[in-house]
């Protein structure tokens, strides 16, 4: 079992490098032509029209779909935006990791102006700023649950935008490395179980965005398992749509 799952993180880390390796060579105009394409798609997928509370990831300068006008487009709509915030845990329980991540609310285009960019060139919350914000899931180092404002699922999703370094026809997809989007969803659904009774709460439309180079080739997929969450649909730079 453990020769399993160190054969497949090393096949994860050898494709992820050389997809970096396919995405550092790409030209700026290429990566904003395909990202247009993509949030016109997107925009008009009926999932995206109805969701009202939806996560999106704060792109990269480079590398990735921008998702900058997906964020005005949300904002101009009056969807409420939610965003990750990466949370280091003081007491993890055994078997978590010590840093989670959580979706917080992004107040409007004059605040996310205002995040600072990470070494990656990210816009990101800072620390002082959360206590004030909607959190989708609370505070995962309090026994409650509890940190700013909302708990629980008040501040379920309705759709997330998901990031990856590569993708596959199957709807798989290659994240980070870090697991936080997969643990995100393993919380979330553990969430939505206990009051589903009550709220009628159910797991978020996941969809990828993905450019050409990051989509793999029909013979090849992602080495995943249990743990890897997949997509409901993946929307790629060429124009098409996989769900």
């Amino acid at each position: 079992m453990h020769g399993d799952m160190t054969a497949l993180k090393l096949a994860k880390q050898e494709l992820r490098e050389t997809l970096r390796r396919r995405l550092s060579q790409l030209p700026t105009e290429a990566v904003t032509k395909q990202s247009r394409s993509i949030v016109d798609i997107l925009f008009s997928l009926p999932e995206y029209q109805a969701a009202q509370r939806i996560s999106i990831y704060l792109s990269m300068p480079s590398g990735e779909v921008s998702t900058v006008p997906i964020v005005q487009d949300a904002l101009n709509h009056g969807k409420k935006i939610f965003v990750p915030y990466i949370q280091t845990l003081a007491t993890p329980e055994p078997g978590r990791p010590r840093k989670v991540m959580d979706m917080v609310n992004l107040l409007d285009w004059a605040d996310y102006e205002a995040l600072e960019r990470d070494k990656w060139g990210i816009p990101t919350l800072v620390d002082d700023s959360v206590a004030r914000r909607e959190r989708c899931l609370g505070d995962a180092d309090s026994p409650s649950g509890k940190q700013g404002k909302g708990e629980g699922l008040e501040c379920g999703l309705d759709l997330v935008v998901m990031p990856g370094v590569g993708f596959d026809r199957a709807l798989r997809r290659l994240g980070h490395g870090k697991g936080f989007y997969d643990f995100f969803l393993q919380r979330y659904q553990q969430k939505t179980t206990e009051i589903e009774e009550e709220g009628n709460q159910k797991m978020p439309f996941l969809v990828g965005l993905a450019l050409e180079e990051q989509l793999l080739p029909p013979s090849e997929e992602i080495p995943s398992d249990s743990m890897d969450w997949p997509l409901n649909a993946l929307i790629v730079g060429d124009g098409t749509m996989i769900r």
